[in-house]
């Protein structure tokens, strides 16, 4: 079981730009495939945006590709998550998740406690 602490939530004007950072216990961490969900209010959490163990494979949902990239420091334990050109869209708690399953985007057992990110328009 990995602990995992996501920081980096904020509010943000449309067009402006987020980092979130994972940080991450263990030193198995390099191990996981990590990824990050999000949920906004009266919706279902959804898959946003998942890194191989290794980092060497991404995953992007369509609604942030080209917008978002995931990227990880196993030296840190840390998976971040930039976020340019948000849209109010992009509102929602964004949730740090340890070793989901890659293609699927099932997520695996380990959560951080999520950071609230705000768009305005």
């Amino acid at each position: 079981q990995v602990q995992l602490v996501e920081s980096g939530g904020g509010l943000v004007q449309a067009g402006g730009s987020l980092r979130l950072s994972c940080a991450a216990s263990g030193r198995t961490f390099s191990t996981y495939n990590m990824g990050w969900f999000r949920q906004a209010p009266g919706k279902e959490r959804e898959f946003v945006a998942a890194i191989s163990w290794s980092g060497g494979r991404t995953y992007y949902a369509d609604s942030v590709k080209g917008r978002f990239t995931i990227s990880r420091d196993n030296a840190k334990n840390t998976v971040y998550l930039q976020m340019n050109s948000l849209i109010p869209e992009d509102t929602a708690v964004y949730y740090c998740n340890a070793d989901l399953r890659l293609v699927t985007m099932t997520p695996g057992g380990s959560w951080g406690q999520g950071t609230q990110v705000t768009v305005s328009s």
